[in-house]
């Protein structure tokens, strides 16, 4: 799993948006010939570099990666990555990424992201959604709360390069699997 991975950076996005963001908000799909829109992103919103297999998991992942343009400006990314859960052929889906850089953030982009990652994983029967945020990242974890996700692991010593270096694992269940937590 990518460092970082499933990483807000220190969003104060606000639900609902104010300022009409998300009217002024479109989403496109990360595919070879815009990648380095998402390279940027990531150099400019983490604190850790993503190799190629983050990369090339993004553009796999076909509809759950979503480059997110403000005014056709690209302001913001989620990056995920579809896993077979272990001991069975059940899907779920690994949140990598998802950041909207500072100017944009309270205009309900982030929200946006999440949401379509929402609805696709509905629309396609997947039940679980799950990400890392680095322990200190209180904006973040906040934010994914209010979307119904819940620390269910602590892992110490996640990041190698970046202090602290432990990291929650936040997962939300969706449907049917919502109550077999």
């Amino acid at each position: 799993m990518g460092a970082g991975g499933g990483e807000v950076a220190k969003s104060k996005e606000k639900s609902g948006g104010g300022g009409g963001g998300a009217e002024r908000t479109s989403l496109d799909g990360v595919r070879d010939k815009n990648v380095m829109q998402l390279k940027k992103l990531n150099t400019a919103l983490f604190p850790v570099r993503y190799n190629d297999k983050y990369y090339q998991d993004a553009i796999a992942s076909k509809d759950f990666s979503k480059l997110a343009y403000y005014s056709d400006i690209c302001v913001g990314a989620i990056a995920c990555r579809l896993e077979k859960k272990e001991g069975g052929g059940a899907v779920r889906v690994y949140i990598m990424t998802l950041g909207v850089l500072a100017p944009y953030r309270g205009l309900g982009i982030g929200t946006k992201l999440l949401n379509h990652v929402f609805d696709l994983s509905a629309k396609q029967n997947i039940s679980e959604i799950y990400l890392h945020v680095q322990t200190n990242n209180d904006d973040a974890i906040a934010f994914y709360k209010k979307f119904g996700f819940e620390i269910t692991q602590t892992i110490h010593n996640y990041y190698m390069n970046i202090t602290p270096p432990g990291c929650y694992v936040l997962t939300k269940f969706i449907g049917q699997a919502a109550t077999k937590k």
